[in-house]
């Protein structure tokens, strides 16, 4: 299993990016997909998760309101669509997969996920 993590860049503080984490080899049905994000220095923290059986999704409340997560089973794409960017956001975002028959997404743990994307970079300055 392959992840692609895209969308990265530099953006000013107020902006917005949309991050795309494509799969390769196999389907996104029958399986979690999650965000995480790790800034200079820091662990690697969990941003969002989405079950790909229903749609239903889980944000913690740092990114609650700004941050979006959404999935196109056809296109095996996860999307994370981030509004109203900080500069604490500044980070390298990974995607991860995990295979779930589950309805709702409860993995917010880096143990909880099999398959790694290679990150992208999300920079938020003026």
């Amino acid at each position: 299993v392959q992840l692609q993590a895209s969308g990265g860049g530099l953006v000013q503080p107020g902006g917005s990016l949309k991050l795309s984490c494509a799969a390769s080899s196999l389907p996104f049905a029958n399986y979690v997909v999650g965000w995480f994000r790790q800034a200079p220095g820091k662990e690697r923290d969990f941003v969002s998760c989405i079950s790909m059986n229903s749609g239903s999704n889980y944000s913690p409340d740092s990114v609650k309101g700004r941050f979006t997560i959404s999935g196109d089973s056809a296109k095996n794409t996860v999307y994370l669509q981030m509004n109203s960017l900080k500069p604490e956001d500044t980070a390298v975002y990974y995607c991860a997969l995990v295979k779930s028959f589950s309805l709702y997404c409860s993995s917010y743990e880096l143990g909880d996920y099999d398959f790694w994307g290679q990150g992208t970079l999300v920079t938020v300055s003026s």
